[in-house]
């Protein structure tokens, strides 16, 4: 037979390991120095300029 789980306790801990997640990922990126934010943001940018870069230009199709 299955186990019996009570569902009150079963939505706390859920609750309570998606807070601990979520907490640990604003502690890597609200945990970083300025200078690795700033260097961070900057690559972000850089990487999207390239991406937008590379965008094939659209056509309308009257050739």
């Amino acid at each position: 037979m299955a186990e019996v789980v009570n569902l009150r306790q079963f939505r706390k801990q859920r609750k309570r390991e998606d807070r601990a997640m979520r907490s640990d990922e604003n502690r890597a990126l609200f945990g970083q120095a300025a200078s690795v934010r700033k260097l961070r943001k900057a690559d972000e940018e850089r990487q999207a300029r390239l991406h937008e870069a590379h965008r094939l230009d659209e056509q309308d199709g009257t050739d």
